[in-house]
């Protein structure tokens, strides 16, 4: 996409270019992935020149915190409409692990948020973006507390917790590539890798942890 808009002038037009940004950052990343996003072929697939850019979002850790930021909405919104009165602490935590995954950009900017995203936005960013993680961790923990049978303090312990255990799981997925050429391995060295894949360790974690806050308040 060529450079060239009319600079937006009015509040209105400018959070329309905001969108506009955002949106192609998204179809972006999705393409070349993190380490190669740059923010002069944001500005080319935006359709705006580069200092435009510079206007609304300073680092490209700015961009990726606001994609964080919309992802996690998304996923939030996804997650609780799914939820069952009397779903089983296994079909909770399968059901989190996979809409959090079904996400294409949750789960990679979530790895990389506090390592390197937060590490390189303003404080006002970072700020309003801790915010939004705080309601959406009651918001979650409001609905899972009757399904989980957890009163509210221990289900946003459980929340909480979900979140760092699937990052943990996640970079486990994060090895050589000869793991995507299984059906190349010998049936032992399969059977083990298949028994550290994310899915597996998540979920069989995290039922023990709701477990065990469950009986220890």
């Amino acid at each position: 996409m060529t450079a060239g808009l009319r600079r937006a002038r009015s509040e209105e037009q400018k959070q329309a270019r905001r969108q506009q940004i955002l949106q192609a950052a998204e179809h972006y990343v999705t393409e070349v992935g993190y380490e190669a996003f740059s923010m002069a072929k944001l500005a080319q697939y935006s359709g705006v020149v580069k200092g435009t850019l510079y206007l609304y979002f300073n680092t490209r850790e700015e961009v990726f915190l606001t994609l964080y930021n919309r992802s996690l909405q998304r996923w939030g919104e996804r997650f609780t409409q799914c939820l069952v009165q009397g779903m089983s602490d296994y079909d909770y935590v399968k059901l989190l692990y996979q809409t959090a995954s079904a996400d294409g950009l949750f789960i990679p900017l979530l790895v990389r948020l506090e390592h390197v995203i937060e590490h390189n936005v303003a404080m006002d960013s970072l700020v309003a973006s801790k915010r939004q993680f705080i309601n959406q961790i009651n918001n979650i923990a409001n609905q899972s507390a009757p399904i989980l049978g957890l009163n509210l303090h221990q289900a946003v312990e459980v929340v909480k917790t979900m979140g760092v255990l699937l990052v943990g799981a996640i970079r486990v997925d994060q090895g050589p590539t000869w793991r995507w050429r299984q059906e190349n391995l010998p049936a032992d060295v399969r059977a083990l890798l298949d028994s550290f894949s994310s899915e597996r360790l998540f979920i069989k974690n995290a039922c023990r942890i709701i477990k065990g806050i469950r009986t220890n308040d």
